[in-house]
């Protein structure tokens, strides 16, 4: 992707920037322009009625009913104030004006900008209206508004159909098996968190939802939902036939890429950036799950807080000319039951997992290709997640005969010769 000049012009402090999408990244942006000493005008464009608010707890703590709505927000409205953040909510960007420098919004206003970020973010997979036939009592996860919209649905001994057994669908599960209702996971995929994790990874979490109860089936798609005006049963792939009171898709996301699409701007799985955030439009810049960005070797696509908030830095340094190129370093988690997975690096290309027993039930599994370590997953296990996330960092591999050594202490995995420092024998 060939890129004009950053800066052309120069950086200018008092410059008005626009940042479409209200969600981690592009609050993220508009906090870091203030605090490298951008003076002029920002302009935050976001869809939905709320301040900027957390995603994440709405499928647990949220749901569970234990964090009021206020508390997800990042900041209270003062803060937009304090900082003079022009905070447009409730409010579409619908057109992208590139020659004249200008975004034209729903409410018919334009807002000229110097600098264009875009953190539009993604948005679920929809079950097909071939499915749906527009009945009540289907529901699917990504906004406030849809957890509200489902949060009356889940009370004791109701029956709820979850189709997806990614980390989504799953934390939903759970969330309605604590609150005493019966769920039914369905699974298209040979096994729950194929896409995501290994085979090991899938069966932890397969153990842990059966013994909570969930009915969980995989190699099950779903044929048929059926009611008069609000779903009352559910066909399934293995010819059976079920009852629920409601439904949850969890199946993916897509990202929000309709509005530089139009715009004519490069696309690959997401809006293309390069290192320091810039579109084929050197005036336009993107972050968040929206962007593609090169990475090893590759490009990819990474839907997590902590790429929004590090693409969202990268995008500010490059406006206000200190740019600093993005490396990221892919951290997530999922909180289950009682569970707490904490995952570091992309296990991509894997082609063996170690076991690291942990205490009790808790466990990690380390991911290699060859004798580089790539990513782990940890349950239950703070110190292994953050031994590992070191090592990662720093490009360092233990051997796997340590890491699955029960009487090798995690210390050791850092400062033992067994580390090997860069990733030459799995690169």
């Amino acid at each position: 992707m060939k890129i004009a000049p950053m800066n052309a012009g120069g950086a200018d402090p008092t410059a008005p920037i626009v940042v479409i999408g209200a969600g981690q990244a592009g609050f993220s942006v508009c906090v870091k322009l203030r605090e490298f000493g951008h003076s002029g005008p920002i302009t935050l464009v976001g869809d939905e009625p709320q301040p900027p608010y957390q995603r994440p707890p709405l499928s647990k703590a949220y749901l569970l009913g234990e964090m009021a709505p206020e508390t997800l927000h990042f900041r209270p409205p003062a803060f937009f104030e304090r900082k003079s953040i022009d905070l447009r909510l409730a409010t579409r960007a619908e057109r992208i004006d590139r020659p004249s420098q200008e975004v034209v919004l729903s409410d018919g206003a334009t807002l000229p900008y110097a600098r264009l970020v875009l953190a539009t973010g993604a948005r679920p997979r929809r079950l097909p209206a071939t499915l749906c036939r527009d009945l009540a009592g289907i529901y699917h996860v990504r906004t406030l508004a849809d957890i509200d919209a489902m949060a009356a649905e889940f009370r004791p001994a109701r029956h709820v159909l979850v189709v997806g057994g990614g980390y989504i669908g799953l934390e939903a599960a759970a969330v309605a098996a604590k609150l005493g209702l019966r769920v039914t996971v369905v699974e298209a995929a040979p096994r729950i968190l194929q896409r995501v994790a290994a085979a090991e990874t899938s069966e932890f979490f397969r153990t842990l939802h059966r013994a909570h109860g969930v009915d969980l089936r995989e190699g099950t798609g779903l044929v048929a939902l059926t009611g008069t005006d609000r779903v009352k049963r559910a066909l399934l792939t293995d010819g059976s036939e079920i009852s629920v009171d409601f439904v949850v898709a969890g199946i993916g996301v897509r990202p929000n890429v309709g509005l530089a699409e139009a715009a004519g701007l490069t696309m690959c799985n997401g809006i293309v950036v390069d290192a320091h955030c810039r579109t084929s439009d050197p005036r336009i810049l993107a972050a968040g799950d929206c962007a593609s960005f090169p990475w090893r070797g590759e490009r990819i696509r990474l839907e997590s807080v902590g790429n929004a908030i590090g693409q969202a830095e990268a995008a500010a340094r490059t406006i206000v000319g200190k740019p600093e190129a993005y490396d990221a370093r892919p951290w997530f988690w999922s909180d289950q039951f009682d569970v707490k997975l904490q995952i570091a690096g992309l296990s991509s290309g894997y082609d063996h997992v170690v076991k690291r027993k942990g205490s009790g039930a808790s466990a990690s599994f380390w991911y290699y290709r060859g004798l580089a370590l790539l990513a782990v997953d940890a349950m239950n296990e703070p110190r292994a997640y953050m031994v590992a996330r070191r090592l990662i960092d720093t490009g360092r591999s233990p051997s796997p005969a340590l890491v699955g050594d029960p009487a090798a202490d995690l210390k050791s995995l850092l400062d033992g010769e067994d580390a090997q420092s860069g990733r030459a024998a799995g690169d």
